[in-house]
């Protein structure tokens, strides 16, 4: 067995990869929404469920790839491809992915896909390419970490931040993917 090796720099670029795929922050107006129709998100609930998703698929996201029989770098280059698109959605406010809001929220649209979707799960996979296993999972927990805070301070933050605030964030984290999936398709394809 190979010993950890924990390494500050990938554990940060992880869990800023991850902070602005995930795009919790810009998914409040869509949380606010299913909690105006449920009443009530089961915070502990999804978060617990979304890390397990995020986890289970770091780890055996792999081998179900070499199952359909497709490897680990054509899964990055058409992650890369979708985070492309995920940024491009953020930067210039078209929609590509997502569907609208269903009439109960459950663990299935909040969980996932909502936290962990097929970007994160596609982004998981991308970054094993570069970086350390144990680095990507200390980045999902620090990530899950601040889903859970996200989720139970949704009302305070959408005050605190404004829409103004919002769509800045979002559009800041659309560009830094935007050079993040460039980077995943070059290093991926030789280029």
């Amino acid at each position: 067995m190979e010993p950890l090796h924990f390494d500050f720099n990938q554990i940060l670029s992880t869990s800023m990869i991850l902070f602005a795929i995930i795009d919790i922050l810009g998914s409040i107006p869509i949380i606010i929404s299913l909690r105006k129709k449920a009443g009530h998100i089961q915070s502990e609930k999804a978060t617990i469920v979304a890390t397990a998703i995020m986890i289970l698929f770091l780890f055996g996201g792999k081998a179900v790839l070499n199952v359909i029989g497709v490897d680990v770098q054509s899964f990055a280059i058409a992650g890369s491809l979708v985070i492309f698109f995920i940024a491009m959605e953020m930067v210039l406010g078209i929609h590509f992915f997502r569907d609208e809001a269903p009439e109960t929220v459950s663990i299935v649209p909040l969980a996932f896909p909502l936290i962990a979707g097929a970007g994160s799960l596609t982004t998981l996979l991308s970054l094993k390419t570069e970086y350390r296993t144990e680095n990507i999972l200390i980045g999902v927990l620090l990530n899950m970490v601040f889903v859970y805070f996200v989720l139970k301070n949704t009302a305070r933050l959408e005050k605190l931040l404004g829409k103004t605030g919002l769509n800045v964030l979002r559009k800041s984290f659309g560009v830094i993917l935007l050079a993040i999936a460039i980077k995943l398709f070059r290093t991926n394809t030789g280029l």
